[in-house]
């Protein structure tokens, strides 16, 4: 009689099967027992989170330092209540919050003040 085999096993020995990164991702209170998995989700999340901002502040053109500052303050709050309130990760297993908030940050700085500036010149062109 032949046995059929569960998905998770292989030789004959059940491996432990995580979730998909985006199912842990998007799942309140996941396990991440791959730190570096974590901070790429932060990472990648603040790239998707600076270019929507900027093209919210260049749609309503938004200027000057009051746009840079709003910028800042959002990407710093929306990654803090990612970590802390939706995950409650232990943000000493990570060498503090602060190394949280600071995951990506330039690079996602960048990316929008890129798409802020050239939404804002689209949509002011005469």
């Amino acid at each position: 009689m032949i046995q059929k085999r569960k998905p998770n096993e292989r030789n004959g020995s059940v491996k432990n099967v995580l979730p998909s990164l985006w199912a842990r991702a998007t799942t309140p209170g996941s396990k991440w027992p791959d730190k570096d998995e974590f901070l790429d989700v932060i990472y990648w999340a603040r790239q998707v989170i600076g270019i929507i901002i900027g093209v919210l502040w260049g749609l309503l053109q938004v200027k000057g330092f009051i746009g840079i500052s709003l910028f800042c303050l959002m990407n710093a709050l929306v990654v803090y209540v990612y970590t802390s309130i939706f995950h409650k990760v232990d943000e000493e297993e990570f060498g503090g919050l602060w190394e949280l908030v600071k995951e990506g940050f330039m690079t996602s700085f960048a990316g929008f003040l890129v798409t802020w500036i050239m939404v804002y010149s689209v949509i002011t062109y005469e």
